[in-house]
């Protein structure tokens, strides 16, 4: 057993903002966007035992599949397609690295939801000053609009292909308005059915992605070489573009705040340490599994392209239509013949309509449908996460999925409206490098507080999670300032370049800070850092990184309502 002791610290005045909030909010434990009691939260079966028991993983799955519905999103197909037609099978190990990496930042995340109670924009809420606080919701809003945008360009395109092209895209943006709400409505019927739909979604798409894989049947030792070799030859700068597209696209920000939502909807006693432990166990083998689903089905989709259509021109995937009688959308290729196909969603499915016929571009346009839809739901629950904990604000389901599509249906109807398919679907690519912009403002949060004994007690990060989760918060930093730099250099309106510079300056600066406040977190009070005046009066504020909640029942960190303690942990195996 480990030695724990509890030392009370002082209470400390609060900032006069978190001063204004109600003394006893007690956290919603639910993921549901209405507020449920206590008794619709799931109940996890089974005696306190050391054995592991598939009752209760069962009873923990959901979250983690919800979760990784973002790992397989519209934005993420679109990666896919590029990794494999641009680096044929080279940067499968990025794919792979990228999901790992993914997995130690979503195990944070939910950690931080099962110890505390509080999701992470809950957190923020209480450790951040006004400022940064405000920006931090400002930048998810962005990134969740960014993803809605990619589900509805998806959602118009399957519906494209599907109807024959009867369907058009400004019709398919339209009609996601209305298939929103058919989602909020089945919201109504419970969490477990509802995480039942999103699995059958999960499924089809499976199914749908490894019906092509195995049609395409691709050179499987090549296909791990590229998993397993983590170098890529004669790669150019186009191709490092992708690579920072993957990442954007795998890890997506606002899923880190989904995330620690998700996981307060099993009924935890968190005034046991052992419960605590055994939520973080069960919780972390099902976001494994999930993320491995996912891994495979991105791998079937980068496969099947780099396969079918590494480096072939516009004129090569022509022939081939003509030559299997395939004219319904083939003169999308006839348009630039000599060039190489630039590829996306919707003329990878005419490729596959061409190459096996036209039940595998069906195949293809359920499964992006399946991406799309089962999307828009998770978007909807991190939106509502964000507003509630960043703003301390609770919209109704109807309103916030409202507001977020109607911004995001903005600007993709008037592409879909006034420009080709192609012109949509490239903006999916776009939609990618803003997602990778945004990780810090997810990763960094998140390791800060798990990193705080105050918040976390017993359950800290060790050395390794913070040694990794900080390598990669740094690498996406320094990718990011270096595309933001890069970018200057293709701008010649003068109005760009003050924005582009405007947005450098302030993306620099609150990174400055979310470091710096990352650092006094894993460090102790009395610490250089901690003691630096500057620190003290524009990082940390008046109230420190102590952790402080108002509950109604006990905490693993607080036998005391209302009290702070910091923890010493003589025992270090016990983290999970």
């Amino acid at each position: 057993m480990s030695s724990v002791q509890y030392m009370p610290l002082p209470m400390m005045e609060l900032p006069e903002d978190e001063r204004r909030e109600k003394p006893n909010r007690i956290s919603d434990e639910s993921t549901s966007l209405t507020s449920p009691s206590q008794d619709e939260k799931v109940i996890i079966p089974g005696a306190d035992s050391n054995k592991f028991s598939f009752l209760k993983l069962w009873a923990f799955t959901g979250p983690g599949f919800l979760m990784s519905i973002a790992y397989l999103d519209p934005g993420n197909i679109q990666s896919d397609l590029k990794s494999g037609t641009t680096a044929k099978y080279k940067l499968l190990w990025i794919l792979m690295w990228s999901t790992v990496l993914g997995l130690v930042m979503q195990r944070l995340s939910a950690r931080l939801g099962v110890v505390t109670g509080l999701h992470l924009a809950e957190m923020c809420y209480r450790q951040y000053r006004l400022l940064p606080r405000v920006f931090l919701w400002l930048m998810m809003e962005v990134a969740i609009i960014g993803s809605d945008m990619q589900e509805v360009i998806g959602t118009a395109i399957a519906l494209y292909l599907l109807s024959n092209t009867k369907i058009e895209l400004w019709m398919g943006v339209l009609i996601t308005v209305v298939d929103t709400f058919t989602f909020l409505l089945l919201d109504k019927y419970g969490l477990r059915k509802l995480e039942l739909l999103f699995g059958i979604l999960i499924t089809i798409m499976a199914v749908a992605f490894g019906y092509e894989f195995f049609v395409v049947q691709p050179d499987a030792v090549e296909v791990l070489k590229g998993m397993t070799i983590p170098w890529c030859t004669s790669c150019d700068t186009e191709t490092l573009g992708v690579a920072i597209g993957i990442v954007g696209a795998v890890i997506m920000p606002h899923n880190l705040y989904l995330h620690s939502g998700l996981v307060k909807s099993r009924q935890i006693d968190r005034s046991k340490r052992e419960k605590v432990k055994e939520a973080n166990f069960y919780f972390f083998i099902e976001a494994c599994v999930a993320l491995l689903v996912s891994f495979i089905i991105n791998v079937f989709v980068v496969s099947v392209f780099a396969h079918g259509m590494y480096k072939k021109t516009n004129h090569d995937v022509y022939e081939v239509c003509q030559a299997n009688n395939f004219t319904d959308h083939s003169d999308i290729f006839n348009k630039t013949p000599n060039s190489i196909v630039d590829v996306d969603i919707y003329n990878s499915g005419v490729f596959l309509g061409c190459q096996f016929g036209a039940a595998a571009m069906y195949i293809w346009a359920v499964g992006i449908l399946a991406a799309g839809q089962s999307s828009t739901m998770t978007g909807c629950y991190a939106g509502q996460f964000a507003m509630e904990g960043f703003l301390n604000l609770q919209w109704s389901r109807w309103k916030r999925v409202l507001f977020t599509r109607l911004v995001a249906i903005a600007p993709t109807f008037y592409v879909a409206f006034f420009s080709r398919i192609d012109q949509l679907s490239s903006l999916n690519d776009r939609l990618n490098d803003i997602m990778s912009l945004q990780l810090p403002f997810a990763t960094l949060p998140v390791i800060a507080f798990t990193s705080n004994p105050n918040i976390m007690g017993v359950f800290v990060n060790g050395l390794a999670n913070k040694l990794v989760s900080c390598l990669l918060s740094t690498v996406v930093i320094i990718i990011n300032v270096s595309y933001v730099i890069s970018s200057f250099k293709h701008i010649n309106v003068w109005w760009q370049w003050v924005f582009l510079s405007v947005y450098m300056v302030m993306y620099v600066c609150m990174c400055f800070y979310l470091v710096a406040h990352t650092a006094c977190s894993m460090a102790s009070p009395d610490s250089l850092i901690g003691r630096q005046s500057f620190i003290k009066k524009y990082i940390l504020g008046q109230s420190g990184t102590e952790f402080h909640l108002e509950r109604d029942y006990e905490s693993p960190l607080s036998r005391v309502t209302g009290s702070r303690y910091s923890v010493k942990d003589e025992d270090s195996s016990s983290r999970i």
